[in-house]
């Protein structure tokens, strides 16, 4: 060994010494948990090798090359010592779950048949659907501001999403690389959607034809129809001389593909703060199952208010445009007649390969 002389026997003496007591104690283990702590003991920040290389700095300059080259020969050969022990563990483990035997004929526990989530599906065909109209898919942050979320979208004040109770916000600040915010802003899980249509809008100038979609957030108690955390794709298009007839035109198609076959809609007024006019859309479709040719409440859509426009650098006696928003697990559970939204989320594969990927 280097160094093998004068002060140097003491070191050579003690690595050696140190090697047959590794082995020793490796010898008689027999679980990863003690292979650890015996580890731990000669290889570990206080272990016996690191008290070893200490003591090389009480020996003469000329012989501390050859001793860090000894222990770190020791070292390699203890690393060694360890993970043979560790490979006999574990094969004697997966031997003893087999049943002490390996049949190399048993097909792999993972070539089950393979299935899309519906809630995947779903979201795959609406985008599908869509860009056969020229849309583009586009995303954004989870995590978004105030302004992104309400400010922008001329949300008031006073308006009940903007409450606690409702919305997720976090305390303090965060670091969110992707997030603009100003200094007397909160942060929250986004609401909706309509976030990406306003920093596509501030990125680029019209035309615009997107479909943002994404998980989104919001303070509901869990129950069948209802849950803290789902999904939802919204539709925006800015041009010159867009009108509602566009509008319903776009849902007209989009439902008709969606149901497979000829559907109606109708669009009821409602009040939306980004949008003037507003509607709630309505559809039917004789294929529905037991909810066939009934009316069903299925999005919200609206034209884009002149202010949200403004708020985006855009001139709104330029351009016009149209938004619109339906919730996935909503579609979902009336395109199945699945009753309870909780059922999505359980992962019980039962209930899922209902769903196959042939359907979408």
């Amino acid at each position: 060994m280097p160094g093998d002389r004068g002060l140097m026997r003491p070191m050579v003496t003690k690595i050696s010494d140190i090697l047959s007591a590794a082995r020793g104690a490796v010898a008689g283990v027999t679980t990863h948990a003690d292979l650890d702590a015996v580890r731990a003991k000669f290889l570990g920040p206080n272990g016996v090798l690191r008290e070893l290389m200490k003591s090389i700095a009480d020996l003469p300059k000329g012989d501390r090359p050859a001793a860090g080259q000894a222990v770190n020969a020791c070292k390699s050969e203890m690393e060694e010592i360890f993970r043979e022990k560790f490979d006999f563990i574990e094969s004697r483990d997966v031997s003893t779950l087999l049943g002490g035997r390996i049949d190399p004929t048993l097909s792999e526990a993972c070539a089950a048949e393979i299935f899309c989530h519906p809630l995947t599906g779903v979201k795959n065909r609406v985008l599908e659907i869509f860009s056969k109209l020229g849309f583009c898919a586009v995303d954004g942050p989870e995590i978004e501001t105030e302004w992104f979320c309400f400010d922008a979208l001329n949300t008031p004040q006073s308006h009940p999403s903007r409450d606690d109770r409702d919305t997720f916000y976090f305390d303090g600040t965060l670091s969110v690389g992707n997030v603009s915010k100003r200094n007397s802003e909160r942060l929250m899980l986004r609401t909706h959607t309509s976030t990406v249509q306003v920093r596509t809008m501030l990125r680029q100038k019209p035309p615009i034809r997107i479909l943002s979609q994404g998980r989104v957030f919001r303070k509901d108690a869990i129950d069948a129809t209802h849950s803290p955390n789902f999904h939802q794709c919204e539709g925006l298009v800015v041009d010159e001389n867009v009108t509602v007839c566009d509008l319903k035109s776009t849902l007209d198609f989009f439902f008709a593909e969606l149901t497979g076959g000829e559907c109606e809609i109708r669009m009821r007024p409602s009040f939306f703060p980004f949008v003037s006019p507003g509607f709630e859309v309505d559809f039917r479709s004789g294929n529905l199952g037991k909810l066939s040719n009934r009316w069903i409440e299925a999005a919200g859509c609206g034209m884009v208010a002149p202010s949200v426009f403004g708020n985006c650098g855009y001139d709104a006696a330029a351009v016009s445009g149209f938004a619109f928003g339906v919730g996935i697990e909503r579609l979902a559970m009336l395109l199945f007649g699945v009753d309870d939204i909780r059922l999505f989320f359980q992962n019980d594969t039962r209930f899922l390969r209902q769903f196959p990927m042939a359907m979408f």
